[in-house]
């Protein structure tokens, strides 16, 4: 029980510490385009880029887990699983991100942290059909 508790204080601070870095590395206009392109269509290096893809999705799916099991255990298992999905991938991943960025308070927040790192703000992603027929399919 010892280890576990460790382990999830762990990934506290961690993510305490990497969720304002990757927002403030993200690229203006992330969220601007209506469709992302799959890593091995960007890369030229399809091996490469399909290994990577691999090594992240392992990697989000254990945290999911552990953040499963930190529902019940002792952790941050919200912020452990969101951290796990945010490296995965999976249909509808960015629409879902599109749609959860369009809600003012998320927008807002985002680019409060990205102006505390002395970075410029996240550009809106448009209106388009594939935000609004994913939140009309979700309701």
């Amino acid at each position: 029980m010892a280890w576990i508790s460790i382990l999830s204080g762990l990934f506290f601070v961690v993510s305490l510490a990497a969720i304002p870095l990757i927002i403030a590395r993200l690229p203006e206009n992330y969220f601007v385009k209506p469709k992302r392109l799959s890593p091995r269509t960007e890369n030229p290096r399809p091996l490469s880029a399909t290994a990577l893809v691999a090594l992240k999705n392992v990697i989000g799916l254990l945290l999911v887990f552990a953040g499963i099991l930190m529902l019940v255990l002792p952790g941050q298992g919200l912020i452990t699983i969101l951290i796990g999905l945010s490296l995965s991938n999976f249909p509808g991943k960015y629409r879902l991100e599109r749609a959860l960025v369009s809600k003012p308070a998320v927008f807002n927040g985002l680019n409060w942290i990205r102006r505390k790192s002395g970075k410029p703000p996240l550009q809106p992603p448009h209106r388009d059909n594939t935000t609004s027929t994913y939140l009309k399919s979700k309701r």
